[in-house]
């Protein structure tokens, strides 16, 4: 189940930064969170732009949908610059890619700390989001994990001719299979060291929604949370599959009312439309219960 204390996201769209004037398709898109981009998808010579730009989406944002921040990889020396536009509040999360260590994790676990601090907002309010882009840090998905108590959220870059698919080798296809076992050891990684919100992608194929929708159905299938997604276009369907159907959420209500049932009658398991159901799979009726009410962070 998911840490009621981190918000659900189904959807999570990137953004470059830079681009101000996507900043309205972005907000209506429906997604759950922006990933506002420092990184790949901005120049090295407007970075200083992006950064710039970040208080603009801020206060134009609102509430929702929430706002995350992709900082650059450490090694490209950009951590103070970044955190320094990145940390504000608001901010939901900051979004690590290409992590090498643990101790890369912890170093901007205690930058953030003390930024929150000079920017007076509530310690610990930042979250941290490794992203898993190379076969090292696939290997070592537990201890990155568990680096840091800010980790709320988590994933590979199983995409198509990323920096994932260029370390570990694999060509992508629409069977996705190439990638089904770093996705799963992955997420076995993350569930194990408790991070809430594990976010799979993503689909660089603009125009086949089919495909998104299909890479949503597996993701979700195996234990995924949510999923990132490049266009506006792929949110509806995400949001979808990772959300829960109103036929979904009645069924599991009426299961929580018959165990309530059952407890009361001091019944351990029941019989519930030909299904013996025990306390276990009632956590998974709650779980789905709350998707029907919690579509939004």
């Amino acid at each position: 189940m998911t840490d009621s204390r981190v918000p659900r996201l189904r959807s999570a769209l990137f953004v470059p930064a830079h681009r101000e004037d996507f900043r309205e398709k972005a907000c209506t898109s429906g997604a759950d969170a922006l990933i506002l981009d420092l990184e790949d998808s901005v120049p090295p010579a407007e970075r200083d732009q992006a950064r710039a730009a970040l208080a603009h989406w801020f206060a134009a944002v609102g509430p929702t949908p929430a706002i995350c921040v992709r900082i650059n990889a450490l090694a490209d020396d950009c951590l103070d610059a970044d955190l320094d536009a990145a940390v504000r509040p608001g901010v939901l999360a900051v979004m690590v890619p290409k992590v090498a260590s643990a101790d890369a994790v912890r170093r901007v676990a205690d930058a953030v700390t003390e930024r929150e601090r000079r920017a007076r907002i509530a310690e610990h309010s930042v979250r941290l989001w490794p992203s898993l882009e190379d076969a090292p840090a696939i290997r070592d998905a537990y201890a990155l994990a568990g680096a840091s108590d800010r980790i709320a959220y988590m994933g590979c870059a199983a995409a198509r001719n990323g920096d994932l698919a260029h370390s570990l080798g694999f060509e992508w296809t629409n069977s996705f299979l190439e990638t089904l076992y770093v996705r799963s050891k992955v997420l076995v990684d993350m569930r194990a060291a408790r991070i809430p919100n594990p976010m799979t992608g993503v689909v660089t194929n603009i125009d086949d929604l089919d495909e998104v929708e299909a890479f949503a159905r597996q993701s979700r299938a195996i234990g995924y949370e949510g999923m990132m997604v490049i266009h506006p276009s792929h949110v509806p369907i995400v949001n979808s599959v990772f959300g829960a159907s109103s036929d979904d959420v009645a069924a599991a209500r009426r299961l929580l009312e018959a165990w309530d049932d059952a407890t009361r009658a001091g019944v351990g398991a029941l019989n519930h439309d030909g299904h013996m159901v025990d306390a276990a799979m009632i956590r998974v009726a709650q779980d789905v219960a709350a998707r029907g009410t919690d579509k939004r962070p």
